[in-house]
């Protein structure tokens, strides 16, 4: 490990798997309950140390659409729109104004004097440039399918007029969800001098270019080991000063040195992600605080239309029979068992495509497969077997991560086989794969079905449909349903709230008949702190964005 944090000790454990590195201690004290400055202009003073399971796949904003890159990004890159502590609400971060000057035109004013911490001026131009290449990158598929670029599906074109104006010009009038996207993982503001505009950039050169803006910048970078923060004392953002000037956040293989970490105050937070068990027993220990943040993320099946049992790449494609297997595993499976037995109710059941609580969600799910009230049922998905002419047991390739989505993947795929397998009717060859390899394969039509997860990008019903329906979508799965294309870009142009809301609950009733996915679980934000760590209760809100600058000691 080539970085080391300021003034702090070192983690127990590193992303690599390795029992314990070194433990640094400075005169001025250790992480925890350090409340000095240790240098530097930004930040409240003191110092943190994050611990997480989570993996990094590039800090490039075009090349990831991934939780554990987006939450590198928060901390460095500036965003046009951001929402501020405690709100899913966005509003102008290091814009001065953003607003509609037309139908189509969406204008947004920057602050002025804005630099980048290599001292480079952040203009219009700089704005431009990172939408553009966003585009360009994910339409030459540069990004190998794993950016976010399909966020901006309506986008036609942007425009830099002088040095602090930015017109951005939509395809679709009376965009009510373009605000947010702004504030998105197809978002962060990115220097032109340092980021190629056709290609992906290495991690390496854009720290060494120092190419943020954002509450924090990067002093130290070892991919999925360990990454040091420092408070950026240039930013002129939303959210205001960083409480904590430097942060250190380490990547451990195993939750459970996670728990053990935070446990022993090696860590000040673990965030994302510790098994249910594990939490359930920190809950009770003096030591920690447990805290709940509201919850936006879903767990789901995706499918693969050509590579699926009889998909259209098959040697005995048939679309029928490739239907009636997707509703049969849709028959099949116990939201209700998995959550209580795998997540001990830190998940809950999911029966539709938009979580429960956001404007639009409905359960269709429930009322077309399995017994109708929510459980499983095995002569129903037999039925549908039998009726299309599909042999059993069907033989199912279905791949998860084993890294990416907790330590309870493992046994929550493993009842899965089992719920799947116990009735005769598939056979499932179940394997796993760590997330980096994963994340190329998965788009690469490696995987027949496959786990994901979804942490939103922002609190609206879009947000679950866009990316995972449209004809180029994120999943890159080959699902192509041309009127739920254009109900999804329909709704995201209707200005009228009951309108709108019909058409996400007409959206879910086409998907569900569709199933490209299988939606299974809703769950929370979790986090867990040293008992004199403040500030996650800020930071754990309906953002969905874990920002360091909330976190502080004392």
């Amino acid at each position: 490990m080539t970085a080391v944090p300021h003034n702090r000790r070192r983690a127990a454990a590193t992303g690599a798997g390795l029992v314990a590195t070194a433990l640094v201690l400075a005169a001025c004290g250790g992480g925890s309950g350090d409340d000095s400055s240790d240098g530097g202009d930004g930040g409240g003073g003191g110092s943190l140390l994050i611990g997480t399971t989570d993996k990094i796949t590039t800090i490039d904003p075009a090349g990831s659409y991934d939780n554990g890159s987006f939450a590198v990004m928060n901390q460095v890159y500036p965003f046009l729109m951001n929402t501020p502590y405690g709100s899913p609400d966005v509003e102008p971060d290091i814009a001065e104004s953003a607003e509609y000057t037309s139908p189509t035109e969406y204008t947004v004013t920057l602050k002025p004097g804005l630099t980048f911490a290599n001292g480079n001026e952040l203009t219009s131009s700089d704005v431009k440039f990172t939408f553009d290449r966003q585009l360009a990158i994910f339409e030459s598929g540069a990004d190998e399918g794993n950016g976010p670029g399909s966020l901006l599906y309506n986008l036609d074109s942007v425009a830099a007029p002088d040095d602090t104006t930015v017109v951005f010009t939509l395809k679709e009038a009376d965009d009510q969800v373009f605000p947010q996207i702004l504030s998105s993982p197809a978002g962060p503001i990115v220097d032109e001098d340092v980021f190629a505009a056709d290609a992906l950039t290495p991690d390496d050169e854009i720290v060494d270019g120092q190419a943020f803006a954002g509450p924090y910048t990067i002093t130290g970078y070892s991919q999925n080991d360990l990454v040091s923060y420092e408070a950026n004392p240039e930013y002129q953002g939303l959210l205001g000063e960083a409480k904590t000037s430097q942060v250190d956040v380490t990547y451990y293989a195993e939750a459970s040195n996670l728990k053990l970490a935070v446990q022993q105050g090696d860590v000040d937070v673990a965030f994302r992600s510790l098994s249910a068990t594990d939490i359930e027993d920190l809950r009770g220990d003096e030591n920690v605080k447990v805290v709940d943040g509201p919850g936006g993320e879903i767990r789901y099946i995706t499918f693969n239309f050509n590579t699926q049992p009889y998909g259209a790449t098959t040697p005995e494609a048939d679309e029928a029979k490739a239907l009636a297997v997707r509703q049969a595993v849709a028959d099949l499976i116990d939201r209700e068992e998995i959550a209580d037995q795998v997540y001990k109710g830190t998940y809950t059941p999911l029966y539709s495509f938009v979580p429960e609580g956001l404007t639009g969600a409905t359960e269709p799910l429930k009322g077309l497969y399995g017994d109708g009230e929510g459980g499983a049922d095995a002569d129903k998905a037999a039925e549908r077997l039998e009726a299309a002419g599909v042999e059993t047991p069907v033989q199912l390739s279905l791949q998860y991560s084993n890294d990416h989505y907790g330590p309870s993947s493992g046994e929550e795929y493993a009842l899965i086989k089992d719920q799947l397998e116990s009735t005769g009717l598939f056979a499932v060859d179940l394997q796993t794969t760590e997330w980096v390899q994963y994340a190329k394969d998965r788009t690469a039509d490696v995987y027949p079905a496959y786990q994901l997860g979804w942490f939103p990008d922002y609190s609206d019903a879009d947000n679950y449909l866009t990316p995972f329906f449209l004809t180029e979508n994120f999943l890159g799965n080959h699902y192509d349903n041309q009127e739920v294309n254009d109900l999804i870009l329909q709704q995201a142009v209707t200005a009228d709230t009951a309108e709108r809301t019909a058409l996400i609950e007409q959206i879910q009733d086409a998907v569900a008949a569709d199933l490209s996915t299988v939606p299974y679980l809703q769950g929370a934000q979790v986090a867990v702190v040293g008992a004199d760590v403040t500030g996650a209760e800020d930071t754990l809100d309906a953002s969905f964005k874990f920002r360091y600058g909330a976190l502080a000691i004392g």
